[in-house]
C-alpha cells in the first residue's frame, strides 16, 4: 500500500533550537496515526512541515510515493492535506459560514457574495457533524468549544485525503467528543488519513491505530496502538516513569474555611450555588460544558456580577466587584484561556511574574528595580522548575505546562489565600500534568484552598478532596472523595434537580 505521506530524515532549526532531528513519519489511507510526545517535543513543528506553514531544512516528503514541498498551506492543501491547529484561526467579527468557507465564497454574477449558497453550503457541512449551528451566527458569539467545531467544520471543507489534527478536543465536551470520533471513523472509511495529537491518553486507545512518539524533537520509535500498553507510551514519551496513581491526602474537615459562597446567583447561568473550601483542600468543581463552572469562578474573582448571595473569606462577607478587590481579598484566578487572560505573551518570564504586584519593585520616584525583578523572576523558575533558558526568554516561545507554571508564579507572588484553577492542565502534556499535579498538592499542603475546575473526571478524582458537582446553573451535590466514581459524577452532572440539600452534611 502507497503511503499518502511519507517524511524522512526531517530536520529543523530555530535560532538557538534545533526542533527536528532525523524525524521520520508516514501515513497510510483509511488510519488514525496517532502522534505523541511532550510539549516541545516537535509534534506541531513536524505538522506545521507537512501542511507547508514551515519550510523544512532538511530530509524529504513524499504524497503518493511523489517528492513533494509545499511551500504554503494553499499549496499543501491541493496536495489534499488539511490541517486544525490547537490555536484557534477564526476571525471573530464574521460569521461561521464566511469563516469556514473564506477565499472560497460562492459568488453571483459580478463577484457579488451568494449569501444563500455560502450558509447552505455550510449547513451541509454541520449536519456532517451534527452541529446544531445557524452559519449566519457570529463567531465571536460562541463559546470556545463550538468555535472549536467550527474550526473542524473549515478543515473538512477542503475535503481533504490528510487530515492532521492538533489537540481537535481539548475544548470538547463528551459529546462533542463522541460526534467527533463518528466523523473520524466515517473519513477513515472514505479512505482518508488522519494525523491525530492529542494529550488525552485514554483518547488514543479509543481511536488510533498506529502511535509515533517523538521526545526533544527525535524520532522514538512508531507502536500498534491496540498492543502497547498506555504505561509504555508514557514512558517512551517521557524517558521516564510518571506516577498515574493519587497520593494519599491529609484530612482537611477540621480546617478552617477559607472561602464559602451562599446562595449564589446570576441570571440563569448560576442558580442558587452554595458550597465552602478549607484551608489546606482541593475543591473539585465538576459538571458538562455550559453547567456554571467558570460562571462561579469568575463572581467570585469579580470578573461578572451576582443578582443575589455572599462570598465570605475566612468567614467575614466581603463585596467584590472587580478582579482587583478578588486580589486585594486573597483571591487569585487562572484563567482556562491563559493566554489571552493569564499571560502578556510577547513578554518575558521575569516582566510576566513582577507585573502581577509592580509595587515591590517600584521606587519612590517611579522606576523599576530590574534586579529585583530578576531575583524574584529566578526564585520562581527555581521553585516551580519552569524550564526556560533564561527569565528574559518571551512567554510565547514556552510549552504549554511552563506557560501555566508562570500564571502561577504571579499569583504566589501575590500571596493569595485562594487560587482558582480553571482547566489547568487543558493543551499540556502528561509529563507536565503530573508536575501541575504536584505543584496543586504542595499549594494545599501550604495551607492554601484551592479550587479545580475540570473537564477530565480522572483529573478531578485524582486532585480532589471533595467533588462538587453542577448541572444547568444548579449544585447538584458535593461527593467526597473516598469512594467518589466517573458514574456518580456523570451522574450529577446530568440530574437537573437541586440534590444539594441532601448533600450538606459532606459541605460542613
Amino acid at each position: 500500500m502507497t503511503n499518502l505521506v511519507e517524511m524522512r530524515g526531517i530536520e529543523k532549526r530555530f535560532p538557538g533550537v534545533h526542533a527536528l532531528k532525523n524525524v521520520q513519519f508516514d501515513l497510510r489511507p483509511g488510519e488514525v496515526h496517532a502522534l505523541m510526545g511532550e510539549n516541545g517535543a516537535g509534534k506541531s513543528t513536524l505538522m506545521k512541515i507537512m501542511s507547508g506553514i514551515y519550510a523544512r531544512d532538511g530530509g524529504d516528503m513524499f504524497v503518493d510515493g511523489k517528492p513533494a514541498a509545499p511551500d504554503g498551506p494553499r499549496a499543501a492543501q491541493n496536495l489534499g492535506i488539511g490541517i486544525i491547529h490547537q490555536e484557534l484561526s477564526l476571525m471573530n467579527d464574521l460569521t461561521a459560514a464566511q469563516n469556514v468557507l473564506i477565499g472560497r465564497e460562492p459568488r453571483r454574477r459580478f463577484g457579488r457574495l451568494d449569501e444563500p449558497a455560502l450558509n447552505a453550503k455550510t449547513a451541509e457541512i454541520f449536519t456532517s457533524l451534527n452541529l446544531a449551528m445557524d452559519p449566519r451566527t457570529m463567531v465571536s458569539t460562541q463559546t470556545i468549544a463550538r468555535q472549536q467545531l467550527i474550526e473542524i467544520a473549515k478543515a473538512l471543507s477542503y475535503e481533504p485525503r490528510v487530515l492532521i489534527m492538533d489537540e481537535p478536543t481539548a475544548a470538547l465536551n463528551d459529546a462533542e467528543i463522541r460526534e467527533l470520533f463518528r466523523v473520524i471513523e466515517k473519513l477513515k472509511s472514505e479512505g482518508v488519513g488522519i494525523v491525530y495529537i492529542s494529550h488525552r491518553m485514554d483518547e488514543i486507545k479509543r481511536i488510533a491505530d498506529r502511535v509515533t512518539i517523538l521526545r526533544d524533537g527525535a524520532y522514538i520509535d512508531t507502536l500498534q496502538a491496540a498492543d502497547t500498553p498506555l504505561s509504555k507510551i508514557i514512558q517512551l514519551m517521557v524517558g521516564r516513569e510518571v506516577t498515574q496513581t493519587a497520593p494519599d491526602i491529609p484530612d482537611t474537615s477540621d480546617n478552617a474555611v477559607a472561602l464559602e459562597v451562599r446562595g449564589l446567583s446570576r441570571g440563569k447561568d448560576v442558580r442558587d450555588v452554595s458550597f465552602n473550601v478549607r484551608k489546606g483542600e482541593i475543591l473539585g468543581l465538576s459538571g458538562l460544558m455550559g453547567a456554571g463552572r467558570t460562571e462561579v469562578a469568575r463572581i467570585i474573582f469579580g470578573a461578572d456580577p451576582h443578582d443575589t448571595g455572599e462570598i465570605l473569606v475566612s468567614g467575614q462577607p466581603v463585596d467584590i466587584r472587580s478582579p482587583q478587590m478578588a486580589v486585594q481579598a486573597g483571591i487569585g484566578y487562572l484563567s482556562e484561556d491563559r493566554k489571552h487572560f493569564g499571560l502578556a505573551v510577547d513578554m518575558t518570564v521575569r516582566a510576566n511574574i513582577a507585573m502581577a504586584d509592580l509595587t515591590q519593585f517600584t521606587s519612590r520616584t517611579g522606576v523599576l528595580d530590574e534586579a529585583a525583578m530578576k531575583r524574584t523572576a529566578d526564585q520562581y523558575i527555581n521553585q516551580l522548575g519552569i524550564r526556560t533558558p533564561s527569565d528574559t526568554q518571551e512567554v510565547r516561545l514556552l510549552s504549554g505546562g511552563n506557560q501555566q507554571k508562570v500564571v502561577i508564579a504571579k499569583w504566589l507572588l501575590r500571596d493569595c489565600d485562594v487560587l482558582i484553577f480553571d482547566e489547568p492542565t487543558r493543551g499540556i502534556d502528561v509529563g507536565a500534568k503530573s508536575e501541575i499535579y504536584a505543584l496543586l498538592e504542595e499549594l494545599a499542603a501550604q495551607g492554601r484552598a484551592i479550587i479545580v475546575i475540570s473537564s477530565e473526571l480522572p483529573e478531578i478524582l485524582r486532585l480532589s478532596h471533595r467533588i462538587a458537582v453542577m448541572c444547568e446553573g444548579r449544585l447538584t451535590g458535593i461527593l467526597p472523595r473516598e469512594g467518589a466514581t466517573q458514574e456518580e459524577i456523570m451522574k450529577l452532572a446530568t440530574q437537573t434537580e437541586n440534590l444539594a440539600d441532601k448533600t450538606k452534611e459532606t459541605t460542613q
